[in-house]
């Protein structure tokens, strides 16, 4: 009896400590960029995915953009049914993309204001000028069963619209976070943290996502241990270059235990 119920409550520790764990989303966009680079299937985008899921990413992220520069519509038709963790498909949700989430009905889909000819994510939406469109979005995406998260700079008023859209969690453009940090740890941090707060006191799960790296994920993480997801690419691929991707996302996910642990 006395092991059975010391296993129960080491269960439920194990449980407790999971949920509060922050996920670690591999983004394979990079991955993609290199193989078409030269064509072929090298490296193999999906193998790399289940590699990243072995190696103990909590998820795999992909942002198809309409000209199909890195990751491809067929693409995320095949990595459907590899993923085993949490599919997450990022993207401006023009009808083309919104029919391709819906038909592959991921864990999440992302919803980010990208131009055609935006290099990379560099703003969060305004949610409150787009609150209707932004609503019928959001409605089509759960009705599907889909988890809805709306990319949003950090501004407290920005997240309130989107949880008036529906939306189940805010991503926060951390850019402007990375950016500061190299100069100002602490301000950086506090510049964030208005909006993670209004996230957790509204009830919307919270993600973080871009530039993101190992040297300023930790001090993220810790100071807003309430946070869900990262989703990271640029950084964890370009590390994975000199550490190979196995100790890279061991050193990511390092980085985020570290920071519920001090």
């Amino acid at each position: 009896m006395f092991f059975y119920v010391f296993f129960l409550h080491m269960s439920h520790f194990f449980c407790t400590f999971a949920a509060i764990m922050t996920r670690l989303s591999v983004n394979i966009n990079k991955v993609a960029t290199l193989r078409n680079a030269r064509g072929g299937n090298m490296p193999d985008v999906e193998k790399f995915a289940f590699d990243c899921e072995s190696f103990g990413a909590e998820g795999i992220t992909v942002h198809p953009r309409p000209d199909e520069r890195h990751i491809r519509r067929s693409d995320v038709y095949a990595l459907k049914s590899l993923v085993v963790t949490e599919f997450n498909i990022e993207g401006n949700p023009e009808p083309a993309f919104m029919d391709l989430v819906l038909d592959v009905k991921p864990t999440q889909v992302t919803l980010v204001p990208d131009a055609h000819d935006q290099l990379t994510s560099n703003h969060g939406w305004d949610t409150k000028a787009h609150l209707a469109k932004l609503t019928a979005i959001v409605q089509r995406f759960k009705n599907a069963g889909i988890r809805v998260s709306v990319f949003v700079d950090a501004d407290p008023v920005m997240v309130e619209y989107a949880a008036k859209a529906g939306a189940d969690r805010v991503e926060l453009y951390t850019g402007p976070y990375a950016n500061m940090y190299e100069e100002n740890p602490e301000m950086a941090i506090e510049a964030y943290r208005a909006a993670a707060e209004k996230a957790r006191d509204l009830g919307l799960g919270l993600n973080a996502g871009h530039d993101l790296n190992l040297k300023n994920l930790s001090a993220f993480a810790k100071a807003f241990p309430w946070l869900d997801e990262v989703s990271i690419g640029h950084a964890l691929i370009a590390d994975a270059l000199y550490l190979g991707i196995e100790e890279t996302i061991k050193q990511y996910k390092y980085a985020l235990s570290n920071s519920k642990s001090n």
